[in-house]
C-alpha cells in the first residue's frame, strides 16, 4: 500500500493534477487498484455543470492513466523517459462520477512490446462499475518533447 506521499515520490504529476491518492495493491509491470476521492472542492467542479457536478470523463482516464504510470515506473520516474498516452480504446462512461464518490480503480497491463504498453483499466464506486475502457502507452524521451 501507499500513501500520498509515497505516491508524490513516484508519479510526475502534482497537485492539482495529481489524483491518485492511494495505491492498495501494486504488481510492478502486471497491475495497480488504486484510489482517487472525489471532493466537490475539486476546480473542474464549478463549470462541470454548475448545480449538478459530474467528474468529466477525460480526468476519470486521467486518474486511471496516472495509476498505470506507477504500475510502469514502479521505482520511481525517470527523468529521461516520458510515458505519453498514446490511444484511448473503447471507454465507456456507464454511470456518473460525482462529488462524495470513493474511484476505486484497477488497471491490468495487457501488452508490453518495446515502447508500447498497453492496459485495460476498470472504475468502480461502491463496488459497481462507472467506467472502462484499455489505454496504450508509448516511451519517449525526454529531449525529444523538451529539446535543452
Amino acid at each position: 500500500m501507499m500513501n500520498i506521499d509515497e505516491i508524490s515520490r513516484r508519479i510526475k504529476q502534482r497537485p492539482p493534477f495529481q489524483m491518485i491518492e492511494r495505491v492498495l495493491e501494486l504488481t510492478p509491470g502486471e497491475s495497480a487498484r488504486g484510489i482517487k476521492n472525489v471532493s466537490v472542492n475539486e476546480p473542474y467542479f464549478m463549470g462541470h455543470f454548475p448545480g449538478a457536478p459530474v467528474m468529466p470523463g477525460v480526468l476519470q482516464i486521467e486518474c486511471a492513466a496516472q495509476l498505470c504510470s506507477l504500475v510502469v515506473e514502479n521505482e520511481g520516474t525517470d527523468e529521461n523517459t516520458i510515458y505519453v498516452l498514446l490511444k484511448v480504446d473503447s471507454f465507456k462512461f456507464v454511470k456518473p462520477v460525482i462529488p462524495g464518490d470513493t474511484l476505486d480503480i484497477t488497471v491490468n497491463c495487457t501488452r508490453k512490446s518495446g515502447v508500447l504498453t498497453s492496459f485495460d483499466a476498470v472504475l468502480k464506486v461502491d463496488g459497481e462499475v462507472r467506467a472502462k475502457g484499455n489505454m496504450t502507452f508509448t516511451a519517449v524521451p525526454r529531449e525529444t518533447i523538451f529539446p535543452a
